[in-house]
Formats: structure tokens, C-alpha cells, sequence
């Protein structure tokens, strides 16, 4: 299961974002914590549709989507997507 994050240069919720996916990723340790800065994996960040950051993606192990948050979404949100991926 991945947790990714799409940040950018001098986004403030983004570090927000970063400390939820860090504490999910030590809650869930088959949890992969990805980060992404748009500037540096524009092509990627455009293939997955990103328009906002913060924007966290959970992925299963199949690399399929199972929740998008734009924002900073909370620890529980996380942890119930992270649910729904294992």
C-alpha cells in the first residue's frame, strides 16, 4: 500500500500533511509513504490529475485509487483508507 503525497515549494498545509503521513505510516507499518513535489514530477503529478496540493492518494497494493484528499486530511481519514487498502 502506498500513502502519496503531492506537495509544492512553500505550502504550509503541506508540512501539515506530511506529519499525518508520517503517523500513519507508523501506525500502518505496511504503509509506504511517498512524496511528490509537482515542481520536479510534473508529469506525474499531471497523469494522477493533481491541481491542489497538499493531495494525498492511497493507493492498494495493486496500485488501485481508494481515497483523494485535497488539503490535509485528518489521521482517521487516513487510517480508514489505509484500511480499505490492505
Amino acid at each position: 500500500m502506498q500513502l502519496v503525497l503531492y506537495t509544492s515549494s512553500f505550502c504550509e498545509p503541506c508540512a501539515q500533511a506530511r506529519s499525518v503521513l508520517a503517523e500513519a505510516g507508523r501506525l500502518v507499518p505496511q504503509a509506504h509513504v511517498i512524496e511528490r513535489d509537482v515542481a520536479f514530477e510534473n508529469v506525474q503529478a499531471a497523469d494522477d490529475g493533481i491541481r491542489i496540493t497538499p493531495t494525498v492518494i492511497v493507493l492498494d497494493d495493486s496500485g488501485t485509487e481508494v481515497f483523494r484528499a485535497t488539503g490535509v486530511p485528518t489521521l482517521n481519514q487516513v487510517l480508514a483508507a489505509a484500511a480499505k487498502a490492505l
